[in-house]
């Protein structure tokens, strides 16, 4: 980690991930807040979720292959400056007294998920396209200390705005993160990286879906490793009530699992690289889904104490696996199709959260909860023994592998 640290693109990389992170986090703890404190927000907020999810689900397999076609520095900055314009926007009607409702509440909103629609994918392609081989597990591990960080900080600096300051000097403070991380990336060396001529051809944003149709193993092994992830996505539902309806504890308990939560992913970002080194990324990222696995499959068991610190452990399983995959896919995946193939996962990902919220606010809705929880331990369990199996049919030969 130390070693990655020492490149001058990489802190560049890294302020601007800061900068843009913290601002927006800002945003987007703010505004969820706002809308569901607001009259018959709480229900809106679901619908609002439940809408971006959809869109996100449309647009993410065109991000994909914008991503492969064009500059990422470009589209980074692109991105950061139409966010900047739009944001501002809304900081000068609220200066000029303008009184916020509902529909600027949303449309802030959907500004915020969709940076965040581009901003991941981009950045993932972009730094296995700039950086070696050799760098990509600190730079993983830092990346993913980098974001908890960032979160913390959001979460502490937003608990105190919302209670000081008015929303349009947050959107204003948002719109200086953006200035920042688009100083930074103007800063960065960069130059997209040169294609052969036979896959510049290959322009078909299938191609994602091709390039793993023709290697089974590879989709099963890279999807099912995607489930601690999805599984932290439901927990963010299942969790509030299942404190609340089950355990009858208050919200500082909720902020202490968060907490622990967030000690264990920064816990993952500083030791997985090693570990990685050491063992490999497959047999990290099976021992990473595996843990997760047992800790979801364990909570509703278990006492206070004991669930507090399963959050530990699920963080480390997540995380870890997020770390070790994240460095998997740039030794395998060609740079030139990263957008698309990563893209096809992201979308896989968001229906199965589609269907799996749909089903578990059901059950939720008709008390349920404890059952919520058996089926995603269930789910675990398939994507535990999915992600050993593939594992075993000799992914590590596509390394080699050209794309034809």
């Amino acid at each position: 980690m130390k070693g990655i640290i020492t490149d001058a693109r990489f802190r560049l990389i890294l302020m601007a991930n800061i900068a843009s992170s913290i601002g927006t986090g800002i945003t987007m703890i703010a505004v969820p807040w706002l809308l569901v404190t607001s009259e018959n927000g709480n229900v809106l907020f679901g619908f609002i979720t439940l809408g971006m999810t959809l869109l996100n689900f449309i647009i993410t397999p065109y991000i994909g292959t914008l991503v492969d076609r064009v500059s990422r520095k470009s589209l980074l900055l692109t991105s950061e400056m139409l966010c900047l314009l739009a944001i501002l926007i809304f900081a000068i009607l609220g200066f000029a007294g303008q009184t916020y409702t509902i529909w600027h509440y949303t449309v802030i909103f959907m500004i915020g998920s969709l940076y965040y629609t581009i901003f991941y994918p981009t950045m993932f392609a972009m730094n296995q396209e700039i950086f070696d081989k050799s760098q990509y597990k600190s730079l993983n591990g830092t990346m993913e200390v980098q974001g908890q960080l960032s979160s913390m900080i959001a979460g502490a600096v937003a608990s105190f705005l919302l209670i000081h300051w008015e929303l349009q000097s947050i959107l204003l403070l948002n719109v200086a993160s953006y200035a920042a991380a688009a100083y930074f990336y103007l800063r960065l060396p960069y130059q997209k990286m040169k294609v052969t001529k036979k896959v510049n051809k290959r322009k078909s944003g299938w191609d994602g879906l091709l390039y793993l149709k023709e290697r089974p193993a590879l989709f099963i092994f890279l999807f099912f490793s995607t489930m601690p992830f999805l599984g932290v996505m439901i927990t963010n539902y299942l969790f509030p009530v299942y404190l609340s309806d089950v355990m009858k504890v208050s919200g500082d308990i909720y902020a202490l699992e968060n907490m622990i939560y967030a000690i264990g992913a920064i816990t993952a970002g500083m030791a997985i690289p090693v570990i990685a080194k050491k063992f490999g990324n497959e047999s990290t990222m099976i021992v990473g889904v595996a843990l997760y696995c047992v800790a979801i499959s364990l909570i509703v068991f278990v006492s206070l104490p004991i669930y507090l610190s399963l959050m530990f452990f699920l963080a480390l399983g997540n995380c870890g696996t997020r770390v070790a995959r994240n460095s998997f896919m740039m030794d395998h995946i060609p740079n030139e199709i990263i957008g698309r193939v990563d893209s096809l996962f992201r979308t896989a990902g968001l229906l199965f959260r589609l269907i799996a919220l749909a089903l578990f606010t059901k059950m939720i809705s008709s008390e349920m909860i404890i059952i919520c929880f058996l089926v995603l331990s269930g789910m675990l369990i398939i994507a535990a023994l999915a992600v050993f199996v593939s594992s075993r049919k000799g992914l590590v030969k596509v390394t080699e592998e050209k794309l034809s």
